[in-house]
């Protein structure tokens, strides 16, 4: 029998996972809220892996409680990742960004295949393939980084334009490009204040355009659409950005 599989947080995105690990021939010991971690790195000390599927709100009171068994087998998930994320607690995940996306009662719909990076992504991919969601395996961690800041504009420029405009990225790009791309550069500016990078802005409009095109009827406005607005803007103002794009949203929106 192959190694068995953690998954921290069973949600519908763990139990995609979980199901792609199973179909692969490994075992799923699933950790819910409610369970000791240190117990359960006692019951398991040697996963395959252990992939944190917590929602984002979660994700840093996780990572501060990894047991040390499991620091080295890591796999991140969550949207709006950026590796300040991991690099405060010393780690090196595997990190996917996640094109598909499942809610309840639906099965998973692929947007675009997800790229992953790190000692664990061909697992990762082998899980996704058995359930037929495909990925990308990335070589290098600049890579990486490129994908990542591609999901976090596609979230961020979509919900937060979403509060504006409403409608679907199809139609936010058809109607409003120039709106959208005052919006991007705003949250561009922020993104590489947090990476301490500079960025091609074109080549991530272009990479997050793809994913656009992968469903052109994907509703703009999520519920998160305010958290993260009134987030973006407290990063602003910590890095001493201007964003009078963002803020005329936030003010409007009120």
């Amino acid at each position: 029998m192959k190694d068995p599989v953690v998954i921290l947080g069973m949600g519908e995105m763990g139990g995609v996972f979980a199901r792609g690990f199973l179909r692969a021939g490994h075992p799923v010991y699933p950790v819910t809220r409610n369970m000791d971690l240190a117990q359960a790195a006692k019951d398991i000390p040697e996963p395959a892996l252990v992939l944190v599927a917590v929602a984002e709100n979660d994700l840093h009171p996780v990572l501060e409680k990894i047991p040390a068994p499991w620091t080295g087998r890591l796999v991140l998930l969550q949207n709006e990742l950026l590796p300040r994320d991991w690099e405060q607690y010393g780690l090196e995940p595997t990190v996917i960004s996640v094109w598909f996306e499942k809610k309840k009662g639906m099965d998973a719909k692929v947007i675009i295949p997800s790229p992953v990076y790190g000692t664990y992504s061909g697992l990762i991919a082998t899980a996704l393939n058995a359930i037929e969601i495909p990925t990308r395996v990335l070589d290098s961690a600049d890579e990486l980084l490129f994908e990542l800041v591609v999901k976090n504009l596609y979230i961020l420029t979509s919900n937060i334009c979403g509060l504006k405009v409403g409608g679907t990225v199809g139609e936010l790009w058809k109607h409003h490009e120039t709106f959208a791309r005052r919006v991007i550069s705003e949250i561009l500016a922020l993104q590489e204040w947090m990476t301490g990078q500079s960025m091609d802005e074109e080549a991530l409009i272009q990479a997050m355009l793809k994913a656009f095109a992968g469903d052109t009827d994907h509703k703009c406005m999520g519920r998160s659409a305010p958290a993260r607005l009134e987030r973006a803007l407290g990063l602003a103002k910590e890095a001493g950005i201007d964003t009078p794009e963002l803020e005329a949203i936030q003010s409007a929106a009120h």
